[in-house]
């Protein structure tokens, strides 16, 4: 098989975010780890399932599943691939993408939050995210309930670009109730999955996902988030990523806001309370981004 060819497999057969499978890719490259699969050079036991999901691929049925989806699955040989996620420890494969290829690598704003908000939270996404569009931004997000959906919906009546990284299938976006809002989305954004079709978003998923939407993203913006929350990873996954993070701040007396109120009181976001002030935060931070 082509190198390509090898690539698309391993991605079929490898739950993504595996740590130990990006030391072996680095280390040794995609065919040769190919190869050492297929010939029992990994712990046949430990390894069974990545076997079978090898040897049972069907290269010629997996590109006619992406041409029926609509979808193209793209890897780092291609132009579209976003080149800011081979920064990540444990980079992705390839990536599943339906809609606007050139959408992944605009400059971008990701927006992030609970699924729980408060009618504050769903009023400062949207807001947050048609300014950042009015500026030819696209927004980065996770599809699901809550601040996902109104920054993303923020960003679709500003007429603007915005990307949804889901954790399941391209075939069947999570979560279902979306579903219109996925099609709007792929209009002139895109949905991005690093798992191939028919493959459930189960819970472990989102936070292996969530590196993405911080990977792709130039900033990420936390709006509302419990003290425990897994926007709070993506906070964290910029920060490593040496990425600015915002938050917003909230009444000191919400749950909602425990989160965010955490992140500036750890001096891990920058308090932000306008659009202007978060864009001049990001343009003082990196001067190649243009006023």
């Amino acid at each position: 098989m082509s190198a390509r060819s090898s690539r698309i497999a391993l991605f079929h057969a490898i739950e993504p975010g595996s740590q130990f499978w990006a030391r072996e890719i680095s280390r040794f490259g995609i065919e040769d780890v190919f190869a050492g699969l297929l010939e029992r050079r990994y712990d046949p036991v430990k390894s069974a399932q990545a076997i079978k999901q090898l040897e049972n691929f069907n290269l010629d049925k997996f590109e006619v599943e992406l041409a029926h989806y609509g979808a193209h699955c793209i890897t780092p040989a291609d132009a579209a691939w976003p080149i800011t996620v081979d920064l990540l420890e444990n980079p992705p494969l390839a990536l599943i993408v339906k809609g606007n290829l050139e959408a992944l690598n605009n400059s971008s704003l990701a927006i992030v939050g609970t699924r729980n908000p408060t009618p504050y939270g769903i009023r400062i996404a949207g807001d947050f995210a048609a300014g950042f569009v009015d500026r030819e931004w696209a927004i980065v997000s996770g599809g699901a309930y809550g601040i996902d959906a109104a920054a993303h919906r923020g960003a679709l009546v500003a007429e603007g670009c915005t990307i949804a990284v889901i954790a399941s299938g391209i075939d069947s976006p999570y979560p279902s109730g979306n579903a219109k809002l996925f099609s709007e989305i792929v209009e002139n954004g895109a949905i991005v999955s690093e798992v191939s079709m028919g493959v459930p978003a189960l819970p472990h998923r989102f936070l292996t996902r969530n590196r993405l939407i911080a990977a792709l993203s130039k900033s990420t913006l936390v709006v509302e988030a419990a003290f425990r929350s897994g926007s709070l990873r993506t906070a964290r996954d910029a920060a490593e990523l040496m990425k600015p993070v915002m938050a917003i701040p909230g009444p000191i007396n919400s749950p909602s806001s425990e989160g965010c109120h955490r992140l500036i009181g750890e001096r891990s976001a920058e308090l932000v309370t306008s659009v202007a002030d978060a864009y001049e935060i990001l343009s003082v931070i990196n001067e190649t981004i243009p006023m």
